[in-house]
This record gives structure tokens, C-alpha cells and sequence, in this order.
């Protein structure tokens, strides 16, 4: 090309080359993830609406929201002991924009069922043990059964005819009561149910004479007066009931069994976002509005890192496989 010509196409070049550069830039940025989270959340609790692991997830959510500038949706996925929801986890984008409430559940399902549509120690990356806190069995005031004391005696001398309500055959409650019954020689007749509020409903309704169930779902119908708490499974009373014996305290030395809550999502999800949801909702729990909250429901606020959460999931199976296997509890 001759001199002029160069001239005369050298705007042109430089007008191409711009253009160029811009397209690139723009094509850098948009392969560059949005900052998480940039859409909607959803947080799925495996149990029916009403009870504590609900309770708890709403009161969360409302927190994250809040911080994220996103909405965050509670979607309450019963059935099957928590594992409709639970596949409906494993089966989601690994992206961090679903997630899994769940608790001991999710070792106990493990062992309980002989065919999953997951395999619980694969399917879910950790990411917080949100709180603790105890069973507490309470009944009708109209059942006859004034201490802890009253209830082992009726069922050891009339075996299977006291009616508890479960909040999910297999969960954390009827572990337990298979527990103190390999314990104690108590027995009675289980009824199951999809969660805490309907197991909670029919005590207070007569229809069945007690449950087993997290402290938080029934605080308030204790303080009432509406049910009679008898005892808790932890080593320790509960502030947000401190009248409340524990069950070692009442009649079985020793006895403690624990039940927790956290949250998990999909295996697979980036490292960075698994971290990025630990630390958001251990801030939200430990926020002082939140955490008189949940404390004055009767949870116990524990937050901590995801590694935690796993290391407490390797801990409790071998407890509850022996008792699962003792009592012969299998579902499918």
C-alpha cells in the first residue's frame, strides 16, 4: 500500500481497533460471574410449615434478605422423612441459590432407609450448623401425667398404650425415644407425623396424649399452659424454660441426646460461595436481634465453619446407627 493510501485508511484502522478492544472488554465482563447472590434465594425445610426447623429457617431468611438485597424463600417440602426435600437438593444447580435445611435428619435417613434417590454423605457440601437445642416431651394436661416419673411408669406397667406423636417417623424424636426405652423399658404406641406443628396440634386437641418434639415449636403452648412439659433430652435445662428438668435430672441418669440444625447445598457448589454462606448466616446469627430470637424460642445459637458441620456429621452416626439397629427401625 503506497503511502498515501495509508493515509487515507489509517482512521479507519484506528476506528476498527477501538471497536475491537471494545468488544473484547465487554466480552471479558460478561463472562465474569455476577457477585453472589444477584436473584433469589431458596432455602428448602423438608417439613411442614408451623414447626421449628420453619420457624427458624423464616426468621433466618428474613435476616439474609435483608443483607443481600435479594429476596430469600422459604419452601416447605414435606413428606417421606424429610427426603422430598432433600432430593429435591441433590438435584438442584450447584450454584448456591438452593439450599437444605436439615439437621441429624440427614444422618438418620442414611441409615434408616434401605434405597435413597441420594447418598446423604456425597449429595450435600456443608456449609453451617446453625443451632442446637433439646427434644422436649410434653402432654396434655388432661393425660393424667404430671412429672417425667408418671409417664416411665405408665409405660412400663402398660406397655404401647400411651400415644406419642412423632414429628416424622424415623426423625431425631423417635431415635431418642427408642433410646430411653432401650434404657428405661418404657414403651409406647408411635404415631407419625409430616412435622412439629401437626404432632403439636393433636396433643393440644386430646387426640393424642404426647410428643417428643424440638423445644422451640411448643415454648409458648408450655408457657400458656396449653401442654405440660415434663422433661428435656439435653444435659442441660433450657433458659427458655428453666423449670423443665432434663430426663437424667428426672429419672435417667446419663441421658442426653442433642438435636441440631444447619444448612447444606448441592455438592459441587463453588468453594467461594459455600464460604461466602457460611459467613452471611453465621453474621445473621449472631446479630443481637436474631439470636435473643431464637434464644427466647429455645434454640441455641452455635453458628461456626463449614469443617465443623462435617465433623459433627462423622460424630453422631455411630450412636444412632446402634440404637436404629437395636430397635430394628427400618424404612423404605
Amino acid at each position: 500500500m503506497n503511502p498515501v493510501a495509508l493515509r487515507i485508511h489509517r482512521p479507519l484502522w484506528r476506528a476498527t481497533l477501538s471497536c475491537l478492544a471494545a468488544l473484547a472488554l465487554h466480552t471479558a465482563q460478561a463472562a465474569e460471574p455476577a457477585p453472589f447472590p444477584s436473584k433469589p434465594v431458596h432455602i428448602v425445610v423438608p417439613v411442614a410449615a408451623g414447626g421449628s426447623a420453619d420457624k427458624l429457617t423464616r426468621a433466618l431468611a428474613e435476616k439474609l434478605s435483608a443483607l443481600w438485597g435479594q429476596p430469600v424463600v422459604v419452601d416447605n417440602v414435606p413428606g417421606a422423612s424429610g427426603n422430598i426435600g432433600a432430593t429435591k437438593v441433590a438435584r438442584a444447580a450447584p450454584d448456591g441459590y438452593t439450599l437444605l435445611q436439615q439437621g441429624e435428619g440427614l444422618t438418620l435417613n442414611n441409615i434408616l432407609f434401605t434405597e435413597l434417590p441420594y447418598d446423604a454423605t456425597k449429595a450435600f457440601a456443608p456449609v453451617i450448623k446453625a443451632v442446637v437445642n433439646p427434644q422436649i416431651l410434653v402432654v396434655n394436661p388432661n393425660a393424667g401425667l404430671n412429672t417425667f416419673a408418671d409417664y416411665l411408669a405408665r409405660a412400663k406397667a402398660q406397655p404401647d398404650t400411651l400415644t406419642l406423636g412423632l414429628p416424622g417417623n424415623g426423625g431425631i424424636a423417635h431415635v431418642a425415644h427408642e433410646i430411653l426405652s432401650q434404657e428405661t423399658g418404657a414403651r409406647v404406641r408411635y404415631i407419625p407425623y409430616s412435622g412439629g406443628a401437626p404432632a403439636a396440634l393433636d396433643v393440644l386437641a386430646g387426640h393424642t396424649q404426647a410428643t417428643l418434639i424440638t423445644l422451640a415449636a411448643v415454648t409458648e403452648h408450655v408457657r400458656s399452659g396449653k401442654l405440660r412439659a415434663l422433661a428435656v433430652t439435653t444435659a442441660y435445662r433450657s433458659p427458655a424454660l428453666p423449670q423443665v428438668p432434663t430426663m437424667a435430672e428426672a429419672g435417667v441418669p446419663g441421658f442426653s441426646v442433642e438435636s441440631w440444625q444447619g444448612y447444606f447445598v448441592p455438592a459441587g457448589t463453588p468453594a467461594a460461595v459455600v464460604t461466602r454462606l457460611n459467613q452471611d448466616i453465621d453474621r445473621v446469627l449472631h446479630s443481637p436481634e436474631l439470636r435473643s430470637k431464637l434464644e427466647d424460642m429455645g434454640f441455641k445459637v452455635v453458628g461456626g465453619s463449614a469443617a465443623e458441620l462435617a465433623a459433627s456429621l462423622q460424630q453422631e452416626r455411630p450412636r444412632y446407627a446402634k440404637a436404629i439397629r437395636t430397635a430394628g427401625i427400618a424404612l423404605r
